[in-house]
């Protein structure tokens, strides 16, 4: 396992924030399992715990306006370094030009810092990507292997609670390993949240 501060990273015209390691969930088919970095980036494993003032510094070499997007989405859950996300999306919210933020999350905030976060981060985001992974329970905890036990109910309602908040665009993933039948169940799982829906390709 090769690490590096690689606090950001390009790909094509968006930029991507790598705020933390920590995650929740174990995902059978994370991209974290086939290597160090993603996409041609520099390792994504980080030797330490980026402190703001680091991120800020990382930002203050790249030019915000080169960019169509800014994803948090790195070897990471972005909420599980909550306050770091949101100190870090206020930085550039202040800034000339920044181009719109989207945060890609495994939906299960609530239960890492043990309090609903949604309307805290539906402000901060013009896009929330909720990773559903699955349709039908079973199949989310057999995929997704989370650390709790509640973490398909508790993704449902994270993403319910971004669509009420009505000030964000929300939508839920798929990645194309899982079969035909879950991608249905899952197309009709973001419907009746109220989230728009995506299947996205598996890069390995």
């Amino acid at each position: 396992m090769k690490k590096a501060m690689t606090i950001s990273y390009e790909i094509g015209n968006k930029l991507y924030m790598n705020i933390t390691n920590k995650c929740p969930c174990s995902c059978t088919f994370c991209i974290r399992n086939n290597g160090d970095g993603a996409y041609g980036s520099d390792p994504l494993w980080l030797e330490h715990q980026p402190s703001f003032e680091e991120v800020v510094a990382d930002l203050n070499t790249r030019d915000l306006s080169a960019y169509e997007e800014i994803v948090f989405c790195g070897y990471g859950e972005p909420t599980s370094e909550l306050k770091l996300l949101s100190d870090t999306c206020a930085f550039l919210k202040a800034e000339e030009k920044c181009p719109p933020l989207r945060l890609n999350t495994n939906g299960l905030g609530d239960l890492v810092n043990e309090r609903s976060v949604a309307d805290e981060l539906c402000w901060l985001f013009d896009i929330i990507s909720v990773s559903l992974n699955a349709g039908t329970h079973d199949e989310y905890m057999k995929v997704t292997r989370p650390k709790f036990d509640n973490a398909f109910e508790a993704m449902q309602k994270f993403t319910s609670d971004c669509v009420k908040n009505g000030s964000v665009k929300v939508m839920m993933t798929v990645v194309d390993v899982i079969s035909p039948e879950e991608i249905r169940a899952s197309e009709a799982l973001a419907e009746k949240l109220g989230a728009e829906f995506r299947v996205r390709k598996y890069d390995c």
